[in-house]
Order: structure tokens, then C-alpha cells, then sequence
């Protein structure tokens, strides 16, 4: 079995005054608008789910960790700002602003900001456990932390 952890560079970005607008057919809503979610301390997200995918738009303090954990979910991370230090079946890199890295279907990973973050991540297919007023399972043990 091979995994892939593929970090590609942003080579276009239009500045179009709505990077915090996720269309989602038939409907656009902001993610300033909902509600932000803490996590896991120093990780809150925006969640919007479709009908087959969840997209978190997440604020990083920097330092922050995320444990390390596997889910079934296939996801995308994309690093909006900063600087994120993402561990993907034991490969580590360096994320810079605008890299992209594909996490494969229970690839275990973790991650650590380096500075402060902004990233939207993409899972397929939804996260049942990210709905509103749900802690996700993977990270039911740190919410006392």
C-alpha cells in the first residue's frame, strides 16, 4: 500500500473579497457568521457541511498541537497563513502559505503551528462527528484539556 502526502505551492489566488464565503449549491454562507467551535486549546473552526463533504475553516494559535489521530475521512489541508508543521504517516513537513497536502482515508497525522494559522481543511465524506453541538470522537479525550 503506498500513501501519498503531496504539498504543491499556490500558484494563482484572485483576491475576490469573499475568502470567507464557501458556496455550497444552492446557497453561499459566511463563515464569519457562524459559530466558532474550540477543539482541541489554541484550534477553533467554522464548520460548514454539504451534502457529502465538511469544510473547516480553522484559527490557529501558534504553538498550538493537534494530537496525533486517524480518521476514515479523506482530507485536504490547505494553509491559508502561516506556517504549520504537518506529520502524515510519519513524513513531516513544513507547510508555508498557500501549500496543500492531501491526507489519505485512516493515514495517522498530527500537526503543530509554527505561527499563527489559518487553514481550510476539505474532508469527503462528511463529518457526522464535526455537526454542531458534537465534539469529534477522535478528540473527545482532550476537551477537558
Amino acid at each position: 500500500m503506498v500513501l501519498h502526502l503531496a504539498l504543491v505551492k499556490r500558484y494563482a489566488w484572485k483576491e475576490t473579497g469573499t475568502e470567507d464565503c464557501l458556496w455550497m449549491a444552492p446557497c453561499c454562507m459566511n463563515g464569519k457568521t457562524s459559530r466558532r467551535k474550540r477543539i482541541v486549546p489554541g484550534f477553533r473552526a467554522r464548520f460548514i457541511h454539504s451534502a457529502n463533504m465538511t469544510f473547516a475553516l480553522w484559527d490557529i494559535d501558534a504553538g498550538a498541537s493537534l494530537p496525533e489521530h486517524a480518521h476514515p475521512h479523506e482530507q485536504v489541508v490547505h494553509l491559508l497563513e502561516g506556517e504549520l508543521s504537518l506529520t502524515v504517516a510519519g513524513i513531516n513537513k513544513v507547510m508555508k502559505t498557500g501549500s496543500v497536502a492531501v491526507i489519505p482515508s485512516n493515514a495517522r497525522h498530527f500537526g503543530k503551528a509554527v505561527t499563527v494559522c489559518r487553514v481550510l481543511d476539505v474532508f469527503y465524506p462528511l463529518r457526522e462527528d464535526y455537526f454542531p453541538n458534537s465534539l469529534p470522537m477522535v478528540f473527545q479525550d482532550a476537551k477537558s484539556v
